[in-house]
């Protein structure tokens, strides 16, 4: 059926060459500034003024030239996908694009906010985006993997504070039935302390200190061997047990242990004392003190043959408190630009693990501000995004006159001039595509009352996995751009399920064009397009799809309406969140 007519080929070239163009256009990264204020700071109360309204004022004052070089606000039509995209991780259904376009009332991106960040699936997308940010698509090992997505959902759900989330995460070793979930962190990297204590540094603490576990770190003078060595030895008396008679892994613990290290520099010059060691310390904060037990009276529960040893002290326990206490900057400020560069498309440090004083970040007195409001507030995951989104500066469009100008080199991305290209993540675009094409329509329509975001879900994450084994990237290196390869065009090109979407049934979105009047090709031309790309068709698309379908009846007409919707779902704007 697919390329039978060669003025749908040509469209679709048309189409993804201008938004391939436009995706090119975008200006290049640049960054410079002060260290970083890592040392806590007195308790700060919350502003007295909204944070996106302080968020748009020190993004201005940023730089100069700021209001010359700035977007226009963006349409109502780009705002709806964004946001949409951002906070429930699909696009809008046709029903609600129709909606919104039409609502009069001025408050109206203020009311669609309120209505995502309350919605079902707003709990669903932020769980997968922690999810993803927490365990980069580790494969099972261990722990049920919808066991741990359900409790990050549940979390998310009930807003529950950022900081409380990962203190519960970094204190569980799956003895108990309530904490089996929050183990996977730990279980899923084998309990590794060298790969926990890489990724808990850079997921947690914006430093990627790998290369600072043999020596001083060569590239970067902030970070020292004690900060690795000083996180390690939360997790070095930690280790995977397997109780055969329960039939149960949990991440056990010692009672004794302390991690040794010396500079391989030193010990290469002959200038090594001998081995350190230090006590559990986060970065420069306090070190943690630890109880002293008379010799035999250390456990709880000795260890002995197929025995699980219980510590009367345990190190690993006060990591979670340690990592997020108020005296560690690091962690709030670390969290506020995790989640910037979530809804932004770029961190206010960037990359999001190389947060030292010579790579400053782009605002430090912005970054310092949402430090201290995601603090004051409480680690609120929901407040927090509900003021980045109703930003101005998140409000940008992505388009710009000067990016075909001699100015063009003054959009860097790091000015928060223009709304960033941002690649749709694999379960993003598989959601899109379901939405796109009518499919979750369909299957919302069947269930009739028994329709709720997690029966609908059962009914398409089939779709969902296949578009992450595809899309996803190898374990434990998460795809942060998008170049399509020769498997994922196949599979959108062939795969029986993609194609039998796209044919008319009723209620999908070939079924609802082949619905509207012959005569009337305009309104199928603003069908196709409120459907797919969540707009209006300019005029020229408008004529090109009024050209296309032109005589078209019955079979022929059919297939290049789905031909048509293929086209625009394979278009960078549509791949793109924009």
């Amino acid at each position: 059926m697919f390329w039978t007519n060669m003025r749908v080929y040509v469209l679709l070239l048309v189409v993804f060459l201008s938004h391939a163009l436009f995706a090119q256009s975008q200006p290049a990264v640049a960054a410079t500034i002060p260290e970083p204020p890592l040392v806590a700071k007195k308790p700060v109360l919350p502003a007295a003024k909204p944070l996106h309204r302080i968020i748009d004022q020190q993004i201005q004052q940023g730089h100069k030239d700021y209001q010359k070089l700035s977007s226009v606000r963006c349409s109502d039509s780009e705002f709806l996908r964004r946001v949409t995209l951002d906070l429930t991780g699909r696009i809008p259904s046709i029903e609600q694009t129709r909606a919104f376009l039409t609502e009069k009332r001025p408050e109206k991106r203020t009311i669609l906010v309120d209505q995502l960040l309350g919605s079902p699936e707003y709990a669903r997308h932020i769980s997968q985006q922690l999810d993803v940010t927490l365990m980069e698509r580790l494969r099972k090992k261990y722990i049920d993997v919808g066991a741990w997505e359900e409790f990050l959902r549940q979390s998310v759900a009930e807003n529950k504070p950022l900081d409380q989330m990962v203190r519960e995460i970094l204190s569980a070793d799956g003895s108990k039935k309530e904490d089996l979930a929050a183990a996977r962190f730990y279980l899923a990297r084998d309990g590794d302390v060298n790969e926990l204590t890489r990724d808990i540094s850079r997921i947690f603490l914006g430093a990627d200190l790998t290369c600072a576990q043999c020596h001083d770190h060569p590239d970067v003078n902030d970070w020292k061997q004690d900060h690795y060595y000083g996180i390690s030895a939360f997790l070095v008396r930690s280790f995977v047990f397997k109780d055969k008679k329960k039939k149960q892994t949990v991440f056990a613990e010692k009672a004794e242990g302390e991690v040794k290290f010396e500079s391989v520099f030193e010990v290469r010059d002959k200038t090594s004392k001998g081995p350190e060691t230090t006590l559990p310390v986060v970065f420069n904060g306090s070190k943690v003190p630890e109880p002293a037990f008379k010799k035999g009276e250390e456990y709880k529960v000795k260890p002995a043959k197929d025995v699980r040893p219980v510590p009367k002290y345990s190190r690993r326990e006060q990591l979670g408190a340690a990592i997020t206490s108020p005296e560690n900057r690091r962690f709030a400020r670390t969290m506020s630009n995790r989640l910037w560069a979530m809804v932004m498309g770029r961190g206010i440090v960037h990359p999001l693990d190389a947060d030292h004083s010579e790579n400053p970040p782009s605002h430090p007195e912005l970054l310092d501000t949402l430090t201290d409001q995601m603090m004051a507030h409480q680690f609120d995951l929901k407040w927090y995004l509900r003021e980045l989104v109703l930003s101005e500066t998140y409000q940008r469009s992505s388009a710009n006159d000067l990016f075909n100008s001699k100015d063009a080199e003054e959009l860097d991305d790091s000015k928060f001039t223009h709304a960033i290209l941002k690649p749709l993540t694999p379960e993003q675009f598989a959601w899109a595509v379901l939405e796109a094409t009518g499919q979750a329509a369909v299957y919302r329509n069947s269930l009739k009352k028994k329709l709720t975001e997690e029966s609908l879900r059962k009914k398409l994450v089939g779709y969902e996995r296949q578009f992450v084994s595809l899309f996803g990237g190898l374990p434990g290196k998460p795809v942060e751009g998008f170049e399509a390869t020769a498997d994922q065009i196949l599979y959108l090109s062939n795969n029986q399920a993609i194609q039998g979407i796209l044919s008319a049934r009723a209620g999908n979105t070939a079924g609802r064009v082949l619905k509207v009047p012959v005569e009337q090709p305009e309104k199928a031309a603003e069908e196709l397009y409120l459907s797919v790309l969540n707009r209006h068709p300019d005029q020229a698309e408008t004529k090109e799809i009024v050209s296309l379908l032109a005589g078209k009846t019955g079979k022929e007409r059919s297939d290049l309406v789905s031909d048509l919707i293929w086209a625009l779902v394979m278009s960078s704007e549509f791949r793109f969140n924009h």
